[in-house]
């Protein structure tokens, strides 16, 4: 128990320092407290920030893509999430094949589209979108919120998780009905 709790913390500080974010804060505090009741085993949650970290710094170090692209990665039992933009199909290209090389994952959701980086705007506005989701299924008593993971990238939300069919049903609806999306696309991994 004391090392899961050690392990909750230092993903909780990750996410802080990270970002450094208050919004992001809160949401690693989210992330922290649903470690508890994750389906996932401990070293699969420590294995999926891995992966994101990887991927993370394999955009930063190189110059190209850093510098012409927005791209985020999110990793839940090792299927990975990609979305963001490039500005040519190569670099996407690149991009989802840095990911699928990252020892561990075992897919990936490319997402990506082919543009201009987003502005600040529209990434502030999606995590707007993100924060409204996230509150609106912590109030459900029938949506998961600790074990349904949340991505929004140009209005589009993107839930991940390991869930029961009923509950998955209960957050694409929640997410469907919540101002400002464009559509739900669902990664859920399902339990029954």
């Amino acid at each position: 128990m004391q090392k899961n709790r050690i392990y909750t913390y230092l993903i909780i500080l990750s996410f802080i320092f990270l970002n450094g974010c208050a919004a992001v804060a809160v949401t690693g505090v989210a992330a922290g407290a649903s470690v508890a009741s994750d389906k996932r085993t401990t070293g699969t949650v420590i294995e999926d920030q891995a992966i994101e970290l990887k991927a993370s710094e394999s955009i930063f170090s190189d110059k190209e893509l850093r510098e012409s692209t927005h791209v985020n990665f999110t990793s839940f039992n090792t299927v990975v999430l990609v979305t963001g933009e490039a500005p040519t199909e190569a670099m996407r290209d690149k991009i989802i094949n840095i990911v699928r090389n990252i020892e561990k994952v075992t897919s990936v959701h490319n997402e990506m589209t082919i543009a201009a980086p987003s502005s600040f705007m529209s990434r502030s506005s999606d995590s707007v979108i993100t924060s409204k989701v996230k509150t609106k299924l912590i109030a459900d008593k029938t949506a998961s919120a600790l074990n349904t993971k949340v991505v929004t990238e140009k209005g589009v939300v993107y839930l991940m998780g390991m869930l029961a069919r009923e509950k998955a049903d209960a957050a694409t609806e929640i997410a469907r009905t919540t101002g400002g999306v464009q559509k739900v696309v669902r990664l859920f991994q399902y339990t029954d």
